[in-house]
């Protein structure tokens, strides 16, 4: 499993779908592939009032990731280090076999190439030290990324948060 989590605070995101250009642009992607997106969910009607989410959609750099065990090239990676999941492009066939073994439909056609993309956390700017692409450039902030211990606090923090109002809540 990755030591690190990408988390997407969904009461803060606005689906404006800078975080897929900032990917697409750091890894200079073509039209076709997203290594992350943006799925819209609704509008739903909440309370007499429209509403809409929006739901982040990257790789989730599964403990034992289906696309690197179908890979008949080993093209599809699993970094020993810290557990990201990645492509190397000079041994990709393009036989798009990971593409059908993830469920998650994380690894992305390139047409362009003839090759498969995928999200890798931007593991290029994490041996630097940096966040990845579609963190740094989010307007909103409702990306965070770091090790999961943090990421974890994070999430019960912002729970522990939620439920602490919705008790002080008068009806």
């Amino acid at each position: 499993m990755s030591q690190y989590y990408l988390f997407q605070d969904t009461q803060k995101c606005i689906g404006c779908h800078t975080c897929e250009v900032a990917c697409k642009a750091n890894k200079k992607l073509p039209e076709g592939p997203k290594p992350c997106q943006i799925i819209q969910v609704g509008p739903k009607t909440v309370g007499e009032v429209p509403r809409t989410s929006f739901i982040f959609m990257s790789c989730f750099h599964c403990e034992n990731p289906w696309c690197v065990s179908a890979c008949p090239t080993g093209a599809m990676q699993q970094r020993s280090k810290d557990g990201i999941v990645f492509v190397d492009q000079d041994l990709c066939v393009g036989c798009k076999t990971c593409i059908s073994a993830c469920p998650w439909g994380a690894p992305q056609w390139n047409q362009e190439i003839g090759k498969v993309e995928k999200c890798d956390f931007c593991m290029d700017r994490i041996d630097q030290g940096l966040a990845p692409a579609c963190v740094t450039s989010c307007t909103t902030g409702c990306l965070k990324f770091g090790k999961v211990e943090e990421m974890t606090q994070i999430r019960r923090e912002r729970h522990a948060a939620s439920v602490t109002s919705f008790e002080h809540t008068s009806f």
